[in-house]
């Protein structure tokens, strides 16, 4: 019986590089054995989310996200909460790609992306819960985490990660600390922040040492909770961070947990915003869950190291 594939894309993401070789895109699924067709999301709220789960309910073998991260995040929304769900592909074209990188598939040419299915390989990933909210990637939280939101997207499409540098460095001396308590599967933090960060892969706004050891189906989240929030110190951080030399620093608490639950204290004077791969996901309190080996991703696992995995890889 032959294999389905649906393509839910994003026709503004990438300068529209998708679209222009959607047609090319489409014969490298049929190539792979799969009957295939495209779905180009709308402004509609859930657009992307609604078609993963309308073609997940009908059947398809493989759902491809091909957008930013944004767009991945969508079509996980759509079908983690049902009992079968299909194989994801994942195609980037957003401004940092960072479930891609993690992935090792091709950031800059949409076909080359494509092509990966090819290799008929796909990695049991760990997904984070954020109350009723999926993850696939990162969640946030203080002021750090609010660059994100700072960046107009016209800037993010012209410059890409250039453009959260330079705003993360004007921002600097305009962070302050939020009062929260963190409880996690072995303690307790509880205290001022700039930043808290629940991340599922190594890759993390660009970077890839800011969880050195990430595993992608251990199922724990790495937390980090950054403990300051004075210039001097977090410049000191940004320097450790380029070398994957912060994880022991006293002003960092880094650990693995299954669980964390983040609930903000009294003092606060604003909401504690949620940041979901990206986008905003809500306020505080919220209650993490990491779901072990819950999707199943075609990844480029001929080009990943063993010690990012505990299970082996998953022939398609």
């Amino acid at each position: 019986m032959t294999k389905r594939a649906r393509i839910i894309y994003n026709p503004t993401s990438g300068r529209e590089a998708i679209r222009r070789d959607l047609v090319d895109i489409l014969n490298v699924y049929e190539q792979a054995g799969y009957e295939t067709s495209a779905f180009a999301t709308t402004p509609e709220e859930n657009s992307a989310r609604n078609e993963a789960t309308r073609a997940a309910l009908d059947g398809f073998e493989l759902i491809v996200a091909a957008g930013g991260d944004g767009t991945i995040n969508e079509v996980v929304n759509g079908i983690a909460g049902l009992e079968n769900r299909p194989v994801v592909a994942i195609i980037p074209a957003g401004t940092t790609n960072d479930y891609a990188r993690a992935l090792h598939i091709p950031r800059d040419n949409p076909l080359e992306a494509a092509k990966v299915i090819l290799k008929k390989k796909a990695a049991r990933m760990d997904i984070g819960q954020a109350n009723d909210t999926y993850f696939v990637n990162i969640a946030a939280g203080g002021s750090l985490s609010q660059l994100t939101y700072a960046v107009p997207s016209r800037l993010k499409s012209m410059y890409g990660y250039l453009a959260y540098v330079v705003k993360g460095a004007e921002m600097l001396p305009q962070i302050r600390p939020i009062s929260v308590r963190i409880e996690y599967d072995d303690g307790v933090y509880e205290g001022k922040t700039a930043l808290f960060l629940l991340a599922l892969t190594n890759s993390v706004g660009g970077f890839e040492q800011i969880v050195p050891d990430a595993k992608l189906d251990d199922g724990k989240f790495t937390l980090l909770v950054l403990k300051t929030s004075k210039l001097n110190e977090l410049m000191g951080i940004m320097s450790e961070v380029l070398k994957g030399k912060h994880v022991d620093d006293p002003n960092i608490l880094y650990v693995k947990s299954n669980q964390v639950k983040i609930t903000p204290q009294a003092d606060n004077k604003n909401p504690v915003m949620i940041n979901l791969d990206g986008e905003y996901g809500g306020d505080a309190p919220v209650n993490f869950v990491n779901h072990q080996e819950h999707i199943r991703m075609v990844a480029n696992v001929d080009d990943m190291t063993d010690d990012q995995f505990i299970a082996p890889s998953v022939d398609l």
